[in-house]
């Protein structure tokens, strides 16, 4: 079994306790408008473009069997439209201007990678998260490879957006130690309008994860103008306050190093002047979220 892997992230601290080794898989069902990673969206390999690295050599021009390359008016632009995602001009640069997002893994070949470190995940409580991306958009794979780690004794974590029905996705849950999964927006006029799809499912899905008896960490991306409003922060941490088994609640601040993704792909950044908050703005926040009785932390 294969899948499309944008990245293979070793000694993680961001992602689950402990020293982790997160695996990135393309693919989502969500559309969120301010995605700092817009190049694990696709279900198909992508074509990075990163001109600031670009030595105008022209080899990407020699290679290319269909001219998507092109010199207008003296800049390089990528036709992506005309553009195979071959991979051949990438392949061809040797300046690493030109890159592809997205590579054709087995789970023995991504487990050959994350058993690497397992004296790291053991000494530290540690172990491998399955990221996206949406891990629920590879059900399969992911399946496959928390079974396959679960077999070796390695702990394995997904992070996901939860919107998939509960009895597909139950198998895989079961195999897991730890689910971290966001709630964007608790309104669900704005959730659809921000992501593209409702939120009622994994709202719902929220509670039927908690009664499986799994550590719960609850996560909401802090974007400014969209989610960071006191409302939306307090009507989350009153809904999840209920939980048995929540761990806590990450309030995480705006990144802003997508931007350069966003270029190297030709699309457009919708959040490109967003910056992360201010530290009081932070500390309001989190106030809000403690008021209803839950562990938060700032991340």
């Amino acid at each position: 079994m294969t899948t499309l892997v944008t990245d293979i992230q070793r000694f993680s601290l961001s992602d689950g306790d402990g020293i982790r080794t997160t695996v990135f898989l393309k693919g989502c069902n969500m559309r969120c408008t301010w995605c700092h990673n817009p190049e694990t969206i696709s279900r198909t390999p992508e074509l990075m473009f990163y001109r600031s690295k670009c030595i105008g050599c022209g080899k990407c021009f020699e290679v290319c069997p269909v001219g998507a390359h092109k010199l207008i008016d003296g800049e390089h632009i990528i036709d992506r439209e005309l553009c195979k995602r071959c991979g051949k001009c990438a392949e061809a640069c040797y300046a690493e201007a030109l890159a592809t997002c997205g590579k054709e893994m087995s789970v023995d070949e991504v487990m050959a990678e994350v058993r690497q470190d397992k004296a790291y995940y053991d000494n530290s409580n540690g172990g491998v998260t399955i990221s996206g991306g949406e891990v629920l958009c590879n059900l399969e794979f992911a399946t496959e490879l928390a079974q396959r780690c679960k077999a070796e004794g390695i702990s394995c974590a997904i992070e996901t957006n939860l919107s998939f029905p509960f009895e597909t996705i139950e198998p895989l849950i079961r195999e897991l130690d730890q689910v971290m999964f966001d709630i964007k927006l608790f309104d669900g006029e704005a959730h659809k309008k921000h992501t593209g799809i409702p939120n009622k499912t994994l709202l719902e899905n929220a509670y039927k994860l908690d009664k499986l008896g799994i550590p719960l960490t609850v996560r909401t991306p802090l974007i400014p103008g969209v989610t960071d409003t006191e409302e939306n922060i307090s009507a989350i941490a009153e809904y999840i306050s209920g939980m048995k088994n929540l761990v806590r609640y990450e309030l995480l601040n705006f990144n802003p190093l997508g931007e350069s993704k966003y270029r190297g792909l030709d699309k457009e950044n919708l959040h490109e002047s967003a910056r992360p908050l201010a530290e009081d703005r932070l500390a309001g926040l989190k106030a809000c979220a403690e008021a209803k009785g839950i562990t938060v932390k700032i991340v």
